[in-house]
């Protein structure tokens, strides 16, 4: 996200106009609105327009408004952003006072303005993961983030890899060459060393282990002392493709959560684990939906609170099927295992 103006009072009341880079920044933009805010930003109407001959016909148009948001729609599958709300500035093509919506869109600027400003930043996003991922096979990789919100695609890399001929491979070996040193640019360009604590490099076979030995090569001939200092940050897994689905398989691998455990992507991902696993060894510490959850608030019981974005802003989708909701407890309560009471259905 990128900041191109601010301007926010002692009292914390003021504006700032920001712009959306990559999808990510959908996500922290939706954190960010709240019902009652301004937004301003340009978007298409649809108006009606009257010849002198008396037809009417419509058109689209694009235009800048000022909305008082109502309702924010975020698709966190496609990463769009929609706000409805009624126009508070005069407008030529839109009544005061009447409803639009604006989807927001990467690359083009917004202005947001609040009666209170908190402390939430949202133009550092890749400055909060601490675990970036190469998923690789001959000819294709991918290098990622890993934030708390998501992962977030940098690089991909496609290089053609011609096939070994019968006494001679120069043209697979070259090729093979060219596709290990994009790699290797892509990570020293995207991957912050200061903040990243792990690199995972996962492949079938031993493609990873064959990049992972030129990458080293090349740092000792070019001494290159960002990959060297950080070659302990290093990590070789086994993944099924070199494709971006392939990062959730490898997230799951106990050996990567087991070196992940002082991140904060695994933080998320242990917590839920624990959760299953006290739901089924321990269940009067394991509970969720709305009203067994507050009933544990209510008397301290609370260790560990898991929250999904269907009640609150967060864009991991396990928690859906547990009602949004669930907490694991300090100290057994059996009597909270009873069934929920028909004025927390709704919660569901």
């Amino acid at each position: 996200m990128k900041l191109l103006h601010k301007d926010i009072e002692k009292d914390n009341a003021g504006q700032v106009t920001l712009v959306p880079e990559e999808a990510e920044d959908m996500w922290h933009t939706y954190n960010l609105l709240q019902v009652g805010d301004s937004l301003r930003a340009s978007t298409i109407r649809k108006v009606q327009t009257e010849s002198t001959t008396g037809s009417v016909g419509s058109s689209r148009v694009r235009t800048t408004l000022t909305l008082c948001v109502e309702t924010i729609d975020f698709d966190s599958q496609a990463c769009q952003l929609r706000v409805k709300g009624t126009n508070i500035e005069e407008n030529q093509y839109v009544k005061m006072g009447a409803y639009h919506t604006i989807e927001l869109e990467l690359n083009r600027k917004f202005t947001l303005a609040k009666k209170n400003w908190d402390s939430v930043q949202a133009c550092d996003a890749a400055q909060k993961a601490d675990v970036a991922a190469v998923v690789m096979q001959e000819g294709l990789a991918n290098l990622v983030l890993v934030t708390p919100a998501m992962t977030l695609l940098r690089a991909k890399v496609e290089v053609t890899i011609p096939r070994k001929r019968r006494g001679s491979c120069t043209q697979h070996e070259k090729a093979l060459e060219r596709f290990y040193e994009a790699v290797m640019q892509a990570i020293l360009r995207h991957i912050n060393f200061d903040v990243v604590k792990c690199v995972l490099v996962g492949s079938p076979g031993f493609v990873k282990d064959q990049f992972i030995t030129y990458l080293y090569k090349e740092a000792v001939r070019q001494d290159n002392k960002l990959l060297l200092e950080n070659r302990p940050k290093f990590m070789l897994v086994h993944s099924s493709s070199g494709h971006k689905y392939s990062l959730k398989e490898i997230l799951c691998d106990p050996t990567v959560t087991s070196r992940l455990s002082d991140t904060k992507a695994a933080g998320e991902v242990k917590a839920l684990e624990d959760f299953y696993k006290m739901l089924q060894h321990e269940p009067d510490r394991a509970f969720y939906g709305v009203a067994h959850v507050e009933k544990a608030a209510d008397v301290l019981a609370i260790d560990t609170l898991l929250i999904s974005d269907k009640l609150f802003r967060y864009a991991r989708r396990d928690l859906t099927q547990l009602s949004g909701v669930a907490a694991i407890l300090r100290f057994p309560i059996a009597d909270l295992s009873e069934p929920e009471d028909e004025s927390s259905s709704d919660d569901d």
